[in-house]
């Protein structure tokens, strides 16, 4: 059992919150629902109140805080209650000064008669464009609860994907880590403490043993300035990569690498047909469409063919051609997207490849981290095996001299 932080609709509309026992958060929403509350949001105590809390530091809200926060407005709206209620409950229950803020001047402009799309975009570091332009649709559409929910879906669903990408690297790099921390703490301790051991009988240290020494040494001596000059040669690349036609070599390298390349196509058809597919389903027409999400794919190479599909479009030739042509995108999303321009069902075919591509990325990692962790293992196992042989070969010859 644990202790929850709640906060709810009551069956009068009025904010509740307070603080219950619960053996899991879905344990006491289920409990709370019975009640004919509507949950907002359950963190367990001590972690912040509300499905607003956000990290400190920063002067925006994160992709996470943001995916709450739109899911709490739905909720509101869904209720019954009107915008400014909404947002002004919202207000009080912010976490800190800084959150509060920002919610205060969405609300202040939307008192002063501005749409909440318009109040939105006054915010452009709390609140990216596609977000702006789904909130716009579903003003005039006049389901904004119900695209609000969706949005927040959709929110959801690229922060696990970007959490799946991390997660998988994690532990792959721990482990190299791990293997470079041993080999150089092997080469920089160990082999040092033979060498009084070989100069106290006036022997010469073996072939390997002295290579791998020397190696030591230079690691001692050298391994703070490779250090440096590497997060300098990291600097560099980054400035370098601002300029636009050095990033579009980069990025088009970074799609045809042999094992991570394949991933990152993935990646990038998840995240165009999915923002694509919301944006289509929610009102929004092609071509802007496809100007949102030239922006959000943060991938030149990617963007350079967004480009191209929506002046193909614009032409009345069709966007899938022109993708195809390019060879960015995975063949089948290409296909998906053709046959969604047919038979008229572009938004739905597109959030259905949305998800198949998430899929296929999952799977992908999964096969990557596969090789990845015995690779790393195999190459750990070889080195230190090298370092220990040519350790037994030093202590044999110290043995033959002994006897």
């Amino acid at each position: 059992m644990a202790d929850f932080t709640y906060r709810v609709l009551g069956p009068d509309g009025t904010l509740q919150k307070g603080t219950q026992e619960a053996a899991s958060a879905a344990e006491l929403a289920a409990q709370l629902q019975k009640r004919g509350a509507m949950v907002l949001g359950i963190t367990p105590a001590g972690r912040g109140v509300g499905l607003l809390a956000l990290e400190l530091g920063g002067t925006a809200l994160r992709r996470g805080e943001l995916t709450e926060a739109t899911r709490e407005l739905a909720s509101l709206l869904a209720a019954g209650q009107d915008m400014d209620r909404a947002l002004r409950l919202m207000t009080e229950e912010a976490p800190n000064k800084r959150v509060g803020a920002v919610l205060g001047r969405v609300r202040d402009s939307v008192r002063d008669g501005v749409a909440l799309a318009a109040a939105l975009q006054r915010e452009p570091k709390s609140f990216p464009r596609l977000f702006i332009g789904l909130v716009r649709a579903g003003e005039a559409g006049g389901d904004l609860a119900g695209t609000l929910e969706r949005l927040a879906e959709q929110l959801e669903r690229s922060r696990r994907l970007t959490a799946t990408v991390q997660s998988a690297m994690v532990y792959p790099a721990i482990l190299l880590l791990a293997a470079i921390g041993s080999i150089v703490l092997l080469l920089t301790q160990v082999l040092p403490q033979f060498v009084p051991l070989f100069a106290e009988n006036g022997l010469a240290l073996p072939a390997s043993t002295a290579f791998l020494l020397e190696l030591g040494h230079a690691v001692s001596a050298y391994g703070l300035y490779a250090l440096l000059a590497m997060a300098a040669a990291g600097l560099g690349l980054h400035q370098a990569l601002q300029r636009p036609g050095i990033r579009l070599v980069w990025d088009r390298l970074m799609l045809r690498l042999p094992l991570t390349g394949g991933i990152a196509r993935e990646i990038l058809a998840t995240r165009f047909a999915r923002t694509l597919g919301m944006l289509l389903i929610n009102g929004v027409a092609l071509l802007p469409a496809l100007g949102i999400v030239e922006e959000l794919l943060g991938n030149k190479a990617a963007q350079i063919a967004v480009h191209a599909a929506a002046e193909s479009a614009k032409t009345g030739q069709g966007m899938s051609r022109a993708l195809g042509a390019a060879g960015v995108f995975p063949t089948r999303l290409v296909h998906l997207l053709r046959l969604g321009e047919e038979t008229a069902q572009l938004g739905p075919l597109s959030l259905r490849a949305a998800d198949l591509f998430e899929e296929r990325t999952r799977l992908a990692l999964q096969r990557l981290v596969a090789l990845l962790v015995p690779a790393i293992t195999i190459f750990m196992g070889t080195v230190v095996a090298g370092i220990v042989s040519s350790l037994m070969l030093a202590m044999l010859s110290l043995n033959n001299v002994a006897q």
